[in-house]
């Protein structure tokens, strides 16, 4: 798959790139920074709705064709220059074939002028895999959602209300597949009145097909020796009827204030995201810190559980770990974290199947096969199969993370504060303790694992507990040859700190977090079958279990293995709302799902957590805000907590 994951670029006699795919240029030959100017900024009035945007105001733009990102740093440039200093942009672009780095480093280099916006851009251009890509810049104010893919695939799982269309991409005559009266439906859903458009070419059946899709546009005078361009506003009445037990809640008003309980990964993230929008919130940590329970290990790692069948689960997963990825280039490298690569043996013959498919479905610069003697090269020591590698991929020390995310003037974390019930008052929810109130605000958001049960007993979430148990082995002088994590059943991490980490035991049965010497022997059983090399350079034979060093944590998953991520329904009213459903399950009833107002869920990532909770937080925040969200659509409703009240309807239990 990788030779078609990336544009192939040829580069002409001035050093402009030209898509070889398509044979045709990315920009103007004339001037392709004057030219995004006129057709999309211009025409699209953006510096003046900057202008115009409020304190905390939003501004929206959708793309078609992402290619080198011209039109993008050229937004955000009029943007930074001209909206208010808590306004936000969001650009949402959908790109076929995404430049490779060096590639998209070369084509941007032509453009000093954009040269503070394309550093940043380039440093967070990392794990740009296919589906939906979250990348954050300029301190949070500015999100850019690449979306990966075939622009007829993507733009139906967009979730969003678009202010201004930049339809670009390669010329009808050279990419007809795309201009098509489907792509303009999209657009015309996706748009509220009010939303332009403008688009480089005046062809008459995009001119038509535009029209017809509700776009008033008309023919104005084109950039450089184009005579004409097309450009004009969103007239029609927008037709969209949202599924009712999906539909946004009603947005909080008034003060932007939150509380989250549990300063875990989960908690940190959404606490984060929010503090980036301008909210204030109040973080409740039963522990003395962040980071006490499961995201407290010395090393976890960003393990890649994927399926060839392009599951919700998956798809989340490779959005997940592009926003984590990029979200570590900010902490110290070696010492927080190393992209080491991570390294999945195929331990049996089921095993090497499952990797070949997953090799044929992904791009090699996400995973590739490796052979047992390149995989022993890599991993730097002897190993009993060859398996795949995510040479992108690799160790995280989960407390640093968490530390970064809530270091934010507007977040204040308060520990030793244990949640024992909630009550909504006056339109605040009010959060008690032992000696009373804890914190109250408009908003809550429950980050707390499986505790969110005990505090929300009537929901009846199905959230379990796991039992996880590592152990931190010292290391030896030739065991410090270990290059990259290896995963068989359990894995070993690359040394950090003069210690491997070593994991995990699953126990579902266990409720005492006391490290058990069964468990380490368990772990030590692991390794042995991850490298019987590694295990005679650590001297496993000779360590008693006893002495081993470890910490045991619960994890919490749901029956789905998909996290809960989002606003939550009360139950007795949704039941009676949508009772239809247990005689048809294809009703879509009219009325408004009855929210638990202000109330948010992120919880059940189970082991995954390093990967999906960052990019769960971004989603609450977008549900919050009304923003696009940074998943498609269906992956959002496949992490909604409604959606085990809906089966259960359904299945009329």
């Amino acid at each position: 798959m990788s030779d078609v994951h990336n544009a192939q670029l040829d580069w002409d006699e001035h050093g402009q790139p030209l898509s070889r795919s398509y044979g045709d240029v990315y920009f103007s030959r004339a001037n392709g920074l004057e030219e995004t100017r006129h057709v999309f900024l211009a025409h699209n009035q953006i510096i003046e709705r900057c202008q115009a945007l409020p304190a905390g105001g939003r501004l929206v733009i959708g793309e078609t064709g992402f290619g080198t990102g011209l039109n993008f740093l050229c937004a955000w440039q009029a943007f930074s220059e001209h909206a208010p200093h808590d306004a936000r942009l969001h650009f949402v672009s959908v790109e076929k074939f995404p430049l490779a780095l060096a590639d998209l480093q070369r084509a941007l280099a032509l453009w000093p002028e954009l040269a503070p916006y394309a550093e940043q851009l380039l440093a967070q251009y990392r794990a740009i895999h296919p589906g939906f890509q979250r990348l954050l810049l300029d301190g949070g104010r500015v999100a850019l959602t690449l979306m990966i893919g075939d622009v007829l695939d993507c733009l139906p799982q967009l979730d969003a209300k678009v202010d201004a269309w930049f339809l670009d991409g390669f010329a009808p005559s050279k990419n007809p597949e795309m201009w098509t009266d489907t792509l303009f439906a999209e657009l015309a859903r996706l748009s509220a009145p009010g939303t332009t458009l403008a688009t480089f070419t005046s062809a008459g059946f995009v001119r038509r097909g535009l029209i017809a899709a509700g776009f008033a546009v008309v023919r104005v005078k084109g950039f450089g020796h184009k005579r004409e361009m097309l450009a004009g506003p969103f007239q029609a009445q927008q037709m969209q009827r949202p599924v009712p037990w999906f539909a946004r809640p009603v947005l909080p008003t008034g003060e932007r204030q939150a509380v989250v309980i549990g300063a875990g990964l989960a908690g940190c993230a959404t606490a984060a995201s929010l503090a980036a929008r301008g909210w204030r919130v109040t973080v409740l940590e039963r522990h003395d810190d962040i980071a006490r329970e499961a995201s407290g290990n010395p090393q976890g790692v960003l393990y890649l559980k994927l399926s060839a069948h392009g599951t919700a689960l998956s798809r989340l997963i490779v959005a997940g770990f592009g926003h984590t990825r990029r979200l570590l280039e900010r902490l110290q490298r070696g010492v927080d974290w190393d992209t080491c690569g991570v390294l999945q043996l195929a331990f049996d013959a089921k095993e090497a199947e499952r990797q070949s498919k997953l090799a044929a479905a992904f791009p090699n610069d996400l995973l590739h096969p490796l052979t047992k003697d390149k995989a022993e090269q890599h991993a730097g020591i002897g190993l009993p199969a060859g398996g795949l590698f995510y040479p992108d991929a690799g160790w995280v020390h989960p407390p640093a993370l968490c530390r970064q995310l809530v270091q934010h003037p507007l977040i204040e974390l308060r520990p030793y504060q244990e949640a024992l019930s909630l009550s909504r008052r006056d339109d605040r929810w009010r959060v008690e303790g032992h000696n009373g109130v804890l914190a109250e605000a408009p908003v809550l958001v429950l980050a707390c694992a499986a505790e969110i049960g005990r505090l929300l007993s009537d929901a009846n979430l199905p959230l379990k507990r796991i039992r996880g148990q590592i152990s931190r082995l010292p290391v030896s002088k030739s065991s410090s040859a270990l290059r990259t994590v290896v995963c068989a059943e359990g894995y070993v991490a690359p040394p950090r700190e003069g210690e491997h980490t070593l994991g995990a035991s699953f126990d579902f049965h266990n409720d005492d977090l006391t490290p058990s010497v069964a468990e380490h022997a368990g772990n030590l059983e692991l390794l042995r079958e991850i490298s019987t090399d590694l295990a005679e350079r650590l001297d496993v034979q000779t360590l008693d279990p006893a002495t081993l060093q470890g910490r045991a944590a619960f994890r919490c998953t749901s029956p789905d293995y998909l996290p809960l991520v989002g606003p939550l329904a009360e139950q007795q009213a949704f039941n009676e709302a949508y009772a239809v459903l247990t005689k048809d399950a294809r009703q879509v009833p009219e009325t408004p799902c009855p929210w638990l107002d202000g109330l948010y869920i992120n919880s059940g990532h189970g082991s995954r957590g390093l990967i999906t909770a960052p990019l769960s937080g971004e989603l609450i925040a977008a549900w919050l805000e009304d923003e696009p969200l940074p998943v498609p659509r269906d992956v959002a409703e496949a992490s909604h907590p409604n959606r085990f009240m809906l089966r259960k309807l359904i299945r009329g239990s």
